[in-house]
């Protein structure tokens, strides 16, 4: 298969090659976070789900630990990675919204197919550090496939420049949304890359993007990501820890993959099946199977978690691997795609870009044998934000805030709490006093504390106990007006301006 590709600028940092001795028990842990998009809290078989197979992650559950109040950090995906990246809050966080770098660059051609010139997201900040980095800087290795969504080509903050060794996927969130691409974006040093670059599709560009033609393009993303993945595990070798974020497109719109056995089965099975007549300003095609197709994204993606592990085993690296399995937000509607007949939601109310529960608790399954408790399912609340504090605790690397704080801000922000004592199955675990979320797009603010959670819509503040009301059907504000007045008073102190986001804060007393 012949590729080529565009370059754009960037360095990359020499690792330490540790002694083979580093991966023994006692040693640095890898870590693997494997995180998917657009999966709801009830989309898995061990979260409920009745009509989608889901062995591997079924197995994973019970081989370890499942969360039932863990928490993305936003309803959509950038500022979800961001604030696993980072660390933040969104309302301390940089990106907070899927702020779009190319609607107003140059085009390209692909063939016969228009592609703007430059693609991306809002970057991170780079002047605070972020999770790659801090790996690097103990000794791991890093390696990352699939969704980048933290910066533009040619920023910044692109995966060159921001402590990944390996990269594979799409740089861009919009050019993620389908599944049959022009072009994906690759880092690797061992390549000779000195940035990231464009590879191109020459065989999908053959084809059109819209119109039945576009069912001819045989490179399918998600396996080539995943393939990525799975060899860039297959060098590892022990002799360096290393840590691994797969972020899988799964199971985001497009609703269309290969034509295999996962798909017939559930061709077989959702019969009749509904039909999605397209949207070619949003590049989605029409499809004839709609519930079949998402199923089968998902038993497709827990096959591929079903690789990683079983990879692990082969290579006698999976005692000594910590692996996260999660979500960055919840469902969809975009592309043809139907949450209501699966329940997606997990009896949760809202979707993807709400504050409700619904469009941010997510699953999120931990596994690490012999020191994650088998079989165990935890209360424990969390949220992106906590991975940052948790890594680090879990490396070794102690006082991660005053070693990694940037001294030339007024205030570098570090809002996650390691749960790593829960990880581990010991009892002093220390519990966020509240959760934060806001969201510029639908202009939604969210908080939780305790049982309490209130959702910010334009301004208006609509409490709920989730204790009592899960569903959040049951504005309550009016009853308790002094805990209105307390969850505003942590908006206050929480949201920090940013020109590039802004949201509605509730009236002041």
């Amino acid at each position: 298969m012949n590729y080529a590709s565009v370059s754009f600028i960037g360095s990359a940092l020499l690792l330490p090659t540790l002694s083979i001795h580093a991966q023994q028990r006692n040693a640095q842990p890898n870590i693997l976070f494997i995180l998917c998009d657009d999966m709801g809290y009830g989309d898995l078989g061990c979260y409920g789900q009745p009509f989608i197979r889901t062995p591997h992650l079924d197995a994973m559950a019970s081989e370890g630990m499942r969360f039932t109040q863990a928490y993305a950090g936003s309803p959509v995906s950038a500022p979800s990675r961001a604030s696993f990246m980072t660390g933040q809050h969104t309302g301390h966080c940089e990106v907070r919204g899927n702020k779009e770098y190319w609607t107003n660059a140059p085009t390209v051609m692909y063939g016969n197919n228009k592609e703007y010139a430059v693609v991306g997201q809002h970057p991170y900040d780079p002047d605070h550090v972020i999770l790659p980095e801090i790996m690097k800087e103990n000794g791991y290795t890093t390696g990352m496939f699939g969704k980048w969504a933290g910066g533009y080509e040619g920023s910044c903050s692109t995966p060159d420049k921001r402590g990944i060794d390996e990269y594979f996927g799409y740089i861009c969130q919009f050019q993620a949304h389908l599944y049959y691409p022009n072009f994906l974006n690759r880092y690797s040093k061992a390549l000779g890359d000195t940035g990231v670059v464009r590879i191109i599709m020459d065989e999908n560009i053959k084809y059109p993007m819209y119109g039945a033609d576009y069912q001819k393009r045989p490179q399918y993303s998600a396996d080539m990501i995943h393939q990525k993945a799975m060899e860039w595990l297959d060098e590892q070798d022990g002799k360096q820890p290393f840590f691994g974020v797969l972020t899988y497109t799964l199971p985001h719109a497009e609703l269309i993959q290969p034509e295999d056995s996962i798909l017939n089965e559930y061709k077989e099975k959702f019969n009749p099946d509904k039909s999605y007549k397209g949207s070619e300003g949003s590049r989605y095609n029409a499809i004839t199977h709609v519930h079949a197709q998402f199923a089968g994204m998902i038993t497709r993606l827990d096959y591929y978690v079903g690789e990683v592990l079983k990879k692990l085993k082969e290579k006698g690296l999976d005692e000594n691997t910590l692996v996260i399995f999660s979500s960055d937000n919840g469902p969809h509607e975009e592309g043809g795609a139907d949450p209501t007949f699966f329940g997606r939601d997990g009896k949760l109310r809202g979707l993807k870009r709400q504050c409700y529960e619904g469009g941010i608790r997510i699953p999120f399954i931990a596994r690490w044998p012999g020191r994650v408790p088998a079989g165990t399912v935890n209360d424990h609340i969390c949220a992106f934000y906590d991975l940052m504090p948790t890594f680090c605790e879990i490396i070794g690397e102690k006082n991660y805030v005053k070693k990694y704080a940037n001294k030339d801000k007024e205030v570098d922000y570090f809002d996650g709490i390691s749960f790593a004592p829960t990880l581990l199955g010991k009892k002093k675990q220390k519990e966020h006093d509240f959760l934060y979320w806001e969201f510029n797009e639908t202009n939604q603010i969210g908080v939780r504390m305790g049982d309490w959670k209130m959702v910010v819509k334009k301004g208006i503040p609509f409490l709920y106990n989730l204790a009592t009301d899960i569903h959040e059907d049951n504005n309550v504000a009016d009853q308790h007006p002094e805990i209105v007045e307390k969850m505003k008073a942590v908006i206050f102190a929480q949201h920090t301006p940013n020109p590039n986001f802004s949201v509605t804060l509730p009236e002041k007393k």
